[in-house]
């Protein structure tokens, strides 16, 4: 008769469904007795560990398609992800990576070859002003970075971002006094100015003015090194994709890049000088050089060919000695010219 009475097992829905309930406890929308809040928090943890299990298996077992799509439709339904945000403070760290983990997954997993995190995301977008603000707390700043920088995988949640204020934030982000942080937010912002082309080239072809005046002030010409560095790297990233060459054009037709280029050109990291390269030879390769550009190098001509010159790379590297042959033989030719 024992075995008429079985529990029936629970299904990924019903511990999504749980799983909420838990965080409107935890955040206080559920009264219980106080006796109750350690045990129901060990729950909460628990819930949040079997959910990582099912969506990226354990030693034991491989994730289930079906198991994941039944949790990933359950948890886009209603407002799990928000409340998951809100509460994550209230976890403790352990819990919070399994969080992380967890909404890492979701952003990837279809349902019916959907991405219904998209779906959703695309409907509460008000979550990534939750989640930046979360780059100012240092206690939760890498769990809110990780989210926020899977949940702009989905093109129009990265186009939300570009296109609010937030993405100035990040120029300050990248220079905070915490190494890690500072070293997530240079992700994320890389994330943000390189996934999604089409989207990243309307941003930058809207924009270019004022964001490209702050990556020079507060990025490039940055007391700090490491900022620089990865900096000028991202600069060529963007500058030399093909979805951004009308504003690569302008880019380099401006005396006033040039001339942080070349001081860049002039750092004692070999990394910098090198990278800041990969950018000058686009100003030397501008076929439409204003004249004001091709004055400055012809007045700096000199310098510029002993520099490059002495300019190697630490490994051998055919192209980059092509490249730098090609700009040495430009700039070795250019005339002064008459300013209009």
């Amino acid at each position: 008769m024992k075995g008429l009475f079985k529990s029936k097992p629970r299904t990924p829905s019903d511990l999504v469904r749980q799983t909420r309930d838990l965080f409107l406890y935890a955040l206080g929308s559920i009264s219980l007795p106080d006796s109750k809040r350690d045990e129901k928090m060990a729950e909460l943890s628990r819930n949040i560990r079997d959910m990582k299990s099912i969506l990226y298996g354990n030693s034991e077992a491989e994730p289930v398609a079906e198991a994941c799509a039944q949790l990933t439709q359950e948890f886009f339904r209603e407002d799990t992800l928000r409340l998951l945000i809100t509460c994550l403070p209230k976890l403790n760290l352990e819990t919070r990576k399994d969080a992380t983990q967890v909404v890492a997954n979701l952003q990837r997993q279809q349902v019916n070859s959907k991405l219904i995190a998209s779906d959703y995301l695309e409907a509460n977008l008000d979550l990534m002003d939750v989640l930046i603000q979360g780059f100012e707390n240092t206690d939760m700043s890498l769990h809110y970075g990780a989210m926020f920088r899977e949940c702009i995988r989905h093109q129009i949640v990265a186009k939300y971002v570009l296109e609010s204020e937030h993405v100035k934030k990040f120029f300050d982000y990248i220079q905070l006094p915490n190494f890690d942080i500072a070293a997530d937010a240079a992700a994320t912002f890389k994330e943000l100015l390189t996934r999604h082309k089409s989207t990243v080239a309307e941003f930058l072809t809207n924009n270019e003015d004022w964001f490209f005046a702050d990556y020079n002030s507060k990025l490039l010409e940055s007391s700090n090194y490491i900022t620089r560095r990865q900096a000028i790297k991202l600069l060529g990233d963007i500058l030399l994709d093909r979805s951004n060459s009308a504003v690569m054009t302008k880019y380099v037709s401006s005396r006033d890049n040039l001339r942080i280029l070349m001081n860049l050109l002039r750092e004692s990291s070999k990394s910098i000088q090198i990278e800041a390269f990969h950018v000058f030879k686009l100003f030397v390769a501008n076929q439409n050089k204003p004249a004001d550009i091709v004055n400055i190098l012809v007045a700096n001509r000199s310098k510029l060919l002993r520099l490059l010159a002495d300019l190697k790379p630490d490994k051998e590297d055919e192209r980059f000695e092509a490249d730098k042959s090609q700009v040495l033989r430009e700039i070795a030719a250019l005339e002064p010219q008459d300013l209009a």
